[in-house]
């Protein structure tokens, strides 16, 4: 996997024996960095910045080859009290932002499905901002069968949807699971039937929803907040 930017990179040299190789344009200045990867022993070469720019446009002028992300199993997640399962998130750009969220408010657990969803690549690393590598991101084939899993191990499945309760007048359980949709559909019928209770944000305004990023945001800050 190819990541861009100071930020994700240096992020990335945490984990040195991930990184294949980095390469720098030409003119970057960035001593910090360069003394990074000469101290950690990472292999690199500079190259005229345009060729950086084929491959990324916002690139900084530094480029790593990294492993591909190594997801979890979700007998991974079970030792956390808070799980966020994504329904079938599209957007590389919400799963980068409401892996930032989590990890920013101290939720370290995450639930993605392998069919119809976008996976953990360079774009959701880049968005991210590096918060990516201390998530645990399991990838499961069958998201009705994990919540079962989720349930039997004494979780609450809270599901975001329009058609909820106030989720200002929930109760959360001890061990949360929430359930974020898909940016155009929601929660699919199946999920939410397994789901035990639908919350929702009140929508006051002209648009009846909200990017999935920022509903996530939102409830998150709410849920530990309590």
């Amino acid at each position: 996997m190819k990541i861009f930017g100071k930020n994700a990179i240096k992020e990335a040299i945490n984990n040195p024996k991930k990184i294949k190789k980095i390469t720098i344009s030409d003119n970057f200045k960035d001593q910090e960095i360069i003394n990074l990867i000469k101290d950690n022993n990472i292999k690199y070469e500079k190259l005229p910045s345009y060729i950086l720019d084929k491959q990324e446009v916002k690139n900084q002028g530094i480029m790593a080859i990294i492993d591909d992300y190594e997801y979890y199993n979700i007998k991974d997640l079970l030792n956390d009290n808070i799980i966020v399962i994504l329904d079938h998130l599209e957007d590389p750009h919400n799963l980068g932002a409401i892996i930032r969220t989590c990890e920013a408010a101290g939720i370290n657990s995450i639930v993605i499905p392998k069919d119809r969803s976008v996976d953990v690549n360079q774009t959701v690393m880049k968005t991210s901002s590096g918060a990516l590598n201390y998530m645990k991101i399991a990838r499961v084939t069958n998201l009705v069968n994990t919540i079962n899993i989720l349930k039997d191990n004494n979780y609450f499945i809270y599901g975001a949807d329009m058609s909820g309760i106030d989720y200002k007048k929930v109760s959360y359980s001890e061990k949360v699971v929430l359930v974020i949709g898909n940016e155009g559909k929601g929660i699919s019928n199946l999920v939410r039937e397994s789901c035990d209770e639908i919350i929702s944000l009140p929508m006051n305004g002209h648009v009846n929803s909200l990017n999935a990023s920022v509903a996530a945001s939102i409830l998150i800050y709410d849920l530990i907040s309590r």
